[in-house]
Parts: structure tokens; C-alpha cells; sequence
């Protein structure tokens, strides 16, 4: 296990800030997911950790050993990329043992190690077979294990769930998550699905335009977003914003309910009009604006199905919510402001 820092880390394209001073660190033992929209530097700045991009400004540091100016194989990592990046020429035996072999070790250690490395990820069978003949889940896992048989201090993951459908992510996801545990890697983990990184993460770093908005557990992530993006990056439907006196007022559209639903005295209430429905089987997603309010907010509501409330579109209706759960941003900065509403 290993820590690795950024420090100032910078990239510039043709005058173009991809990565912009990004301080960070990712701790022993740690699943840590960049989590961003396309373009907001994420993958730049896991290939400078990886070696495969030289940063313009700012060093990165890898177990207490700065290796900013080292190659990729000097850094002791593994990475593992959206393509899977395996040799189509190659078995998966010989996959799996390449780097091994380009190192020079031992026949019988990296018999012992390819061995290992597909029981790990239950690819034992397949070991004879060409990348061509495998499901994407299946090459996948030939990936993982070609990087684990390295035992590398650090993983580095790009996206590498992003080719397989839906069902089989939520498998892989689960999996990857406790082979990290199992083996205690640190590990560096870049996405833009946001599902992805509240499940796998034990910390999630948010990017925008080259700068780290907020780094922390995906419970702070949500409920405490640093700022107007995180706020609305993150969530499905996103943070609720409307306006008022003093900046932005935020809140959950799970936290925005028909009166009388949600207890206690401690509420605001805001004259809501519904425009209108969405059912999605364990939620009602209700659509609508804030009554009185210039100009007009759009704002949504996440109700269980299980609540039994009689809602219409096309009728005004008093949703409330505690004032625990509403958040403040100031208008210029976008910044979370202290305190609650």
C-alpha cells in the first residue's frame, strides 16, 4: 500500500488549463474516485500519475518518493484502461504474464502468479482462450488480473466498467469493489457516472474545469456539497436551487414533500403547482414551480410510492421542507455558505 500526492499539479494544452493546480491525495489502502463531467481533466490527471503524460508545473508524489520525472514502470503502479488495452494475439495465459515476462521473472513465479491472479477473478478456464473469444465482462477481468499479478503499491482505473451493459456493471462494480478490499491496494478510480462513484468510492474527489470542487465521502458529497455544481452534478434528480434575499437555497428533491407527510414543526413551506408526473416504480418523480415566486422556480419532488398522497398535475399543492435539510450558496462565488436555511 502507498499514499500518492499531487502537488500544484498542472497541464496545460496549447494555453488551455486541462488540469489546474490540483492538490490531492489519495491514502493507504484507498479506493478514491474522480468523479467529473467530459472534459474536466479527470483522465489527464490519472495518466500524469501513471507516467503517461509529463505535467507542465507541480510534482506527484507515490509513496513518499516524488516521481514526477520517472517513467511508468519505475512508479511500481498498474492501470487499467477503458479498452482493456489486451494483446489480441495473445492468450489470456500470456496476457495475464506479460508484464512478468518483460521484467524477467521466473517461469515457475509467473506460473504461481498467473495462477493466482485468475483464481482471484475466476478466469481460470480461460486461460488458453484469445481476448476475441471473451465477453466484455470476461475481458475485463483478464485486465484486472494482468494488473494485480504485478502487485502493484497503486491501481490506477480508467473507466474500465464503461464498455460492459448495465446489468453486468452493477456486477463488476460489486466485485471490483471487494477484490480492492481483499487485496488493500490503494486505488485511483476515474469515472463520470456518478452511480459508479457513490457505490465504489470510499472518498470522491468532484472535477470541473481542471480544479478539485470537493473532496469526501459520498455521504458528505451529497449532503454537504462544497458548491452549485457538486450540488447539482451530483443527485438524480440533482439539488433542487431556487432563489431568494441573501443567495441560492438547496435542497433534495427526497427532501421536498407534501405537507403533512413529513413530521415535526421545524419546516418551510413553499406553494408548489404541479406541471407534471413521472412514476418510476419505487418513486414518483413530481414536477412543477414555486406559486408567488419572480422569477419562476422549477423545482422537483422524489416521493416514495409507498406514501399515499393524492397529487394531480395541473394542481397547486403546500410541499414543505425541514429546515435541517436545506443548504445555502452565495450567489457570486456559488460556494456553500455555513450554517443551514
Amino acid at each position: 500500500m502507498a499514499t500518492v500526492e499531487t502537488r500544484r499539479l498542472t497541464k496545460h494544452f496549447d494555453g488551455v488549463r486541462a488540469v489546474d493546480g490540483i492538490e490531492m491525495t489519495a491514502r493507504e489502502g484507498e479506493f478514491l474516485v474522480l468523479l467529473g463531467p467530459s472534459g474536466c481533466g479527470k483522465t489527464t490527471l490519472m495518466r500524469m500519475i501513471a507516467g503517461l503524460e509529463r505535467p507542465t508545473a507541480g510534482d506527484i508524489v507515490i509513496d513518499g518518493r516524488v516521481v514526477t520525472d520517472l517513467p511508468p514502470r519505475e512508479r511500481n503502479i498498474a492501470m487499467v484502461f477503458q479498452s482493456y488495452a489486451l494483446y489480441p494475439h495473445l492468450t489470456v495465459e500470456k496476457n495475464i504474464s506479460f508484464p512478468l515476462r518483460a521484467v524477467g521473472t521466473d517461469r515457475a513465479e509467473i506460473g504461481r502468479k498467473v495462477a493466482w491472479a485468475a483464481r482471484m477473478f475466476g478466469i481460470e478456464r480461460f486461460l488458453d482462450r484469445k481476448p476475441r473469444q471473451l465477453s466484455g465482462g470476461e475481458r475485463q477481468r483478464v485486465a484486472l488480473a494482468r494488473a494485480v499479478v504485478r502487485e502493484p503499491v497503486v491501481f490506477l482505473l480508467d473507466e474500465p466498467l464503461s464498455n460492459l451493459d448495465a446489468k453486468l456493471r452493477n456486477s463488476a462494480r460489486d466485485e471490483l469493489k471487494n477484490f480492492q478490499r481483499t487485496l488493500g491496494t490503494t486505488t485511483i478510480y476515474v469515472t463520470h457516472d456518478q452511480a459508479e462513484a457513490m457505490g465504489l468510492g470510499d472518498r470522491i474527489a468532484v472535477l470541473n474545469q481542471g480544479r478539485i470542487c470537493q473532496v469526501g465521502t459520498p455521504q458528505e458529497i451529497y449532503s454537504r456539497p462544497a458548491d452549485i455544481f457538486v450540488a447539482t452534478f451530483i443527485g438524480s434528480p440533482p439539488m433542487n436551487l431556487i432563489e431568494d434575499d441573501v443567495g441560492y437555497l438547496g435542497f433534495r428533491p427526497e427532501a421536498f414533500l407534501p405537507h403533512g407527510v413529513e413530521g415535526g414543526d421545524d419546516n418551510i413551506t413553499f406553494p408548489f403547482r404541479v406541471t407534471r408526473l413521472e412514476y418510476l416504480g419505487a418513486d414518483r418523480l413530481v414536477y412543477g414551480v414555486l406559486a408567488e415566486r419572480t422569477p419562476e422556480s422549477h423545482v422537483i419532488s422524489k416521493i416514495p410510492t409507498n406514501i399515499r398522497t393524492e397529487i394531480a398535475a395541473g394542481g397547486q399543492y403546500d410541499f414543505v421542507v425541514r429546515r435541517q435539510d436545506i443548504q445555502r450558496f452565495d450567489r457570486k462565488s456559488g460556494q456553500r455558505m455555513n450554517g443551514a436555511g
